[in-house]
């Protein structure tokens, strides 16, 4: 009797939070899987670029921190002061403050970069249930797609890995989104002057923070203004242009400084846009070798096939002019768009959205075919079920390999050189990991030509008292090089490294 009289209160309730309990495990396990295993030092994405940002966090901290050795100010300052500042170091700066009261650790810059992009979520998952309720008549239609879209955002598995890096990128993507959820609002109410504002400001911020955004900033309004219908009338709305001087004025006062006035801009535009390329096959299998490391090609065929079949017409003008700003990006990062492949991280969010419509079909046809609440009931615990289980997965591929050894390796390297100069090297990621671990300087040996092998080794190890190898396989590519180095004492020689003393001939 009591089960009978609880019955029919109990599936009401459920189907009333079952949507929004979603909503927060999703959101919950995405944050877990970008704070987990955060001690692994950051070797398995982009080592490069991430260590490339984690050297001038610990530079700008160390200005400022108390009981720092002065030749490792120094050691950091010189290379703040050699190397090319490309975007404005908002991330470094906020780490390196953070530092201060959770000491030096690179958990800290990536954990920011991870909760940017789980804040990130929530911007689209709000612009997704927005831009696809136009036309429909119960805003709460879209939203299995918006739960599809969001799902999609945060456990796509090359957006874990990019949303956990130590670079600007995942906050640039923030603001973007940010941008596209205010622009909307306001482009449904052209006279607001707050929403104006808003969107002015966060488009500004996300162009400041990566001066690429301009290309998804300048392409989503265009393509809302579409999906309103309202591009011509917005021209004669003073809110527009108070929007685009907002928009303008953060990366316009950069590119400023960077070219007419410090002057660390001058030689960073050149090389980027190679036109000859664009008559090269290559270029474009090369480039898109780089997009199906973010988005496997089938799952960019589904997007096309969903935007092209499923999408309503407000969302297909808006993701069809997206895609056409890609593509125009593309075409002027020529160098950067085919061998760098977070310069395509924007394209997550824009393919979530393109796949939206399809998974809400799916979805509906789902729940068409379930039809008591006890089914319902079933689906709902599947659904959990497999969100758990799709997150010990990623937990697991995370947890997969251990980097600690490698860092450690560097840290003994340095130990073993005392951190002095006249090291010329043969190891990965330009040494900024042998750089950061092992506080040592190194010069890059740069293969030459078999006809003029002696002369470049001479030249190159002149006033050179080591030659250190930690990429074993590149030395056995060079053999040339590998049987020179015999004529060399070993100084040190470990799993991972060997360490020979230019000074002393082998006996």
């Amino acid at each position: 009797m009591t089960s009978a009289l609880r019955r029919p209160l109990f599936y009401p309730v459920l189907a009333k939070l079952a949507f929004p309990f979603l909503v927060a495990l999703t959101f919950g396990l995405g944050l877990f899987l970008r704070l987990a295993d955060l001690s692994n030092p950051p070797l398995d994405f982009h080592p490069t670029r991430q260590f490339f940002g984690a050297i001038r966090v610990r530079a700008i901290y160390q200005q400022t921190a108390p009981n720092i050795p002065q030749w490792q100010r120094d050691f950091s300052a010189r290379f703040i002061a050699r190397e090319a500042q490309l975007e404005p170091l908002i991330l470094e700066n906020i780490s390196a403050f953070l530092y201060h009261y959770t000491g030096e650790n690179l958990a800290v810059p990536r954990a920011l970069s991870g909760c940017f992009w789980v804040l990130g979520g929530f911007f689209l998952f709000q612009l997704m249930r927005s831009l696809f309720s136009l036309g429909q008549s119960l805003y709460t239609e879209s939203r299995p797609a918006a739960l599809a879209v969001l799902l999609f955002y945060l456990f796509l598995p090359y957006a874990i890995s990019a949303s956990r890096s130590i670079q600007p990128d995942p906050l640039m993507v923030l603001f973007l989104l940010a941008f596209w959820w205010a622009f909307d609002r306001w482009s449904r109410s052209p006279a607001d002057w707050r929403w104006a504002i808003s969107a002015g400001l966060l488009g500004g911020l996300a162009i400041y923070i990566k001066l690429t955004a301009v290309f998804f900033v300048v392409g989503g309004a265009i393509g809302l203004l579409l999906a309103h219908q309202i591009l011509i009338p917005a021209i004669k709305h003073p809110q527009t242009w108070l929007l685009v001087a907002l928009g303008i004025l953060p990366g316009g006062l950069y590119v400023y400084d960077g070219l007419f006035g410090r002057g660390f801009l001058v030689n960073e535009f050149g090389g980027r846009t190679i036109i000859s390329l664009w008559f090269n096959p290559l270029f474009y299998l090369r480039w898109l070798d780089k997009l199906d490391n973010i988005l496997p090609l089938w799952l960019l065929l589904l997007t096309i096939v969903s935007l092209l079949v499923f999408t309503n017409r407000p969302a297909y003008r808006f993701l069809t002019t997206l895609w056409i700003f890609y593509i125009i990006f593309g075409l002027i990062q020529t160098h950067h768009i085919a061998s760098h492949d977070y310069y395509s991280l924007p394209i997550i969010p824009i393919a979530a959205l393109g796949l939206a419509p399809l998974g809400q079909a799916f979805t509906e046809q789902i729940l068409a075919r379930v039809r008591t609440n006890r089914g319902r009931l079933e689906l709902f615990i599947l659904v959990v079920i497999s969100l758990v289980l799709i997150t010990v997965q990623d937990y697991l591929s995370l947890r997969r390999s251990d980097n600690r050894p490698l860092a450690q390796m560097y840290a003994e390297i340095g130990e073993t050189l005392q951190h002095q100069p006249g090291v010329i090297a043969i190891t990965k990621d330009y040494g900024y990991p042998l750089f950061y671990y092992g506080w040592q300087n190194t010069s890059l040996w740069k293969q030459p030509s078999p006809e003029t092998f002696n002369q470049a080794f001479e030249s190159q190890i002149h006033e050179k008292a080591y030659f250190l190898v930690t990429d074993l396989e590149e030395l056995a590519r060079q053999p040339q090089l590998s049987e020179k180095l015999t004529e060399y004492n070993i100084l040190a020689q470990k799993p991972g490294y060997i360490l020979y003393d230019l000074k002393t001939p082998s006996p």
